[in-house]
């Protein structure tokens, strides 16, 4: 079964016209990132998208989620500090399956993650970011895979940290991820994607 990819934090209309043969799409809904969109602002984006639009959003109240699955948002992912509480409060009140994505450094982070979050339909395993730093996601950091082989997820997980078309092929052989996630990584300047690197990443995914 082909790796599944989600390229992350898309801005125009040429990077999901890129993007299109990716499983899923990203819109960016954190203020503060080069990535942000408002719903307004990705309607048209997603109204063009063939594969799943999700949306990322940090610590959002309702009136943001509300206003971007009007927008055809498919997908909530939350990046934040959300408890376990609010996803199961986010997920009942949309109906849309919810993905909760945190920063990972240990194999513990990894276990604590899955027991808090077993009701999330998938976590998004990332890199904590930097010190200092407001927005959760999207810093070209990654993790030590290796704790992955020491703790796995017992649901479905979504690798994301720091990914390239230079090393998503290795990222995938070594940690056996079905599905991983890129921004930064396919990008020519933060916020700015470069459209044959997202292609070129998506055939290195895909290839293993």
């Amino acid at each position: 079964m082909p790796v599944r990819v989600k390229i992350c934090g898309l801005t125009t209309p040429d990077g999901v016209v890129a993007a299109a043969k990716a499983d899923a799409l990203g819109f960016n809904f954190v203020p503060g990132s080069p990535r942000f969109l408002t719903p307004a602002d990705a309607r048209p984006l997603v109204a063009f998208a063939r594969p799943l639009a999700v949306g990322v959003f940090q610590d959002a109240d309702d009136s943001l989620i509300a206003q971007a699955v009007a927008a055809g948002i498919r997908v909530l992912q939350l990046h934040g500090a959300e408890s376990p509480s609010r996803v199961a409060e986010v997920k009942a009140r949309f109906g849309l399956p919810v993905w909760k994505a945190a920063g990972v450094r240990t194999a513990s982070d990894v276990l604590a993650l899955a027991r808090d979050f077993a009701h999330a339909d998938a976590l998004l395993l990332d890199a904590r970011p930097p010190q200092g730093s407001g927005i959760a996601g999207g810093h070209g950091v990654r993790f030590d895979w290796r704790i992955l082989s020491e703790a796995r997820p017992p649901m479905p997980w979504i690798l994301a940290g720091g990914l390239t078309p230079e090393t998503v092929g290795e990222a995938v052989r070594s940690t056996g991820a079905e599905f991983v996630d890129v921004a930064s990584g396919v990008e020519e300047v933060p916020g700015v994607k470069s459209l044959a690197r997202i292609q070129a990443f998506l055939a290195e995914a895909r290839r293993g």
